[in-house]
């Protein structure tokens, strides 16, 4: 008769480590899919209906199956690419290909999944596979859109919920080190909340689970719009991106750039047309001038430019050069208007 060995419980304390053993280990740096962006991991991609945010993943998997450039100026490692494209059809994703400049057949291994409405288990059964032949290769991997992958939730712990659905997501590749996945997701109709996160729709599990998020805000018929980034792995920061043709470009040939035209762009829109002109004007006569020299080249009322004046000088845009006249500041640059 064979004796069984009784059951051995693993201590509670067993998995505990020291913080000597933290610091004395040497951990490989992280891997990026789109330098400066999107780090390893899962990152979680936001935008409203109609936006765009098709074309932008769809760019970056041109740039990552091609080693080309992401947005026109990153350039990227080729790897071998999964689009789960959910919404789209054979015909539609062709057309967009053309646009992007790819009418010859891409590589093999840049693959397309075209059937609507997947469970979630079979998602993550493609994934699992996908990753399973191309893991080595630091795939990236895009699933467009979670609300096609992911089941109707009832009930409460919505919050718990939607964390879990992108914890089961961000394992997956995980378990590959330098492997991403791209998961895209539709803005709240609120859309205008002071943290961009709020602009997600449903709850902060979605964003709390995902190692990166990115917001993408655009105006209706607008060709700029703003990238705003929050990762574990990459600093917090936003960028101007503009949209031309199906295709998505940085404002700038960097990052660094671009997050400086992402400035400049929201100080001028947050101006108003009669103040932006008057920081224009100064821009091309920057000596001093009273508020009544102001008013008349911009045919303007003399109380309206004058109030104007005194806010920009207050919020440092203009000099006061001495009583009653005002110049553009020489030592900081002057907001340059196109």
């Amino acid at each position: 008769m064979t004796e069984t060995m009784p059951e051995v419980t693993p201590h509670p304390l067993d998995t505990m480590f020291t913080a000597h053993e933290v610091l004395s280990t040497t951990y490989p740096p992280v891997e990026f899919t789109i330098p400066g962006l999107i780090p390893e991991g899962l990152t979680l991609l936001v935008a409203a209906p109609k936006i765009g945010k098709s074309w932008f993943v769809l760019g970056l998997a041109a740039a990552c199956v091609t080693g080309g450039y992401a947005l026109g100026s990153i350039r990227v490692e080729q790897r071998p690419v999964l689009y789960l494209a959910l919404e789209d059809g054979h015909r539609r994703l062709k057309s967009r290909l053309n646009k992007l400049g790819i009418y010859e057949p891409a590589p093999e291994y840049y693959k397309f999944c075209l059937v609507v409405d997947l469970g979630p288990s079979t998602v993550q059964m493609m994934i699992g596979e996908f990753l399973k032949e191309h893991g080595s290769q630091k795939p990236l991997i895009i699933l467009d859109t979670l609300g096609r992958a992911r089941g109707v939730h009832t009930g409460n712990d919505a919050y718990g919920k939607d964390y879990n659905d992108m914890a089961r997501l961000k394992r997956c590749v995980d378990e590959y080190p330098g492997s991403s996945l791209i998961v895209v997701h539709h803005t709240n109709k609120r859309g205008g909340d002071e943290d961009f996160l709020g602009a997600i729709s449903g709850t902060q599990g979605l964003a709390g689970a995902a190692d990166s998020t990115l917001v993408i805000r655009r105006d209706r018929g607008q060709g700029q719009a703003r990238l705003q980034v929050t990762s574990r792995e990459v600093q917090e920061g936003e960028y101007a991106i503009c949209f031309d043709n199906g295709q998505w470009f940085l404002v700038g040939a960097t990052l660094e750039e671009a997050a400086a035209a992402a400035v400049q762009s929201e100080q001028v829109g947050a101006l108003g047309d009669v103040q932006t002109r008057i920081l224009e004007h100064f821009n091309k006569y920057p000596e001093p001038q009273s508020i009544a020299q102001v008013a008349s080249a911009l045919n303007e009322e003399r109380d309206k430019v004058g109030t104007y004046i005194r806010r920009l000088h207050e919020s440092n845009r203009l000099a006061k050069a001495s009583r009653g006249r005002y110049a553009a500041l020489p030592e900081l640059p002057v907001l340059e208007v196109a």
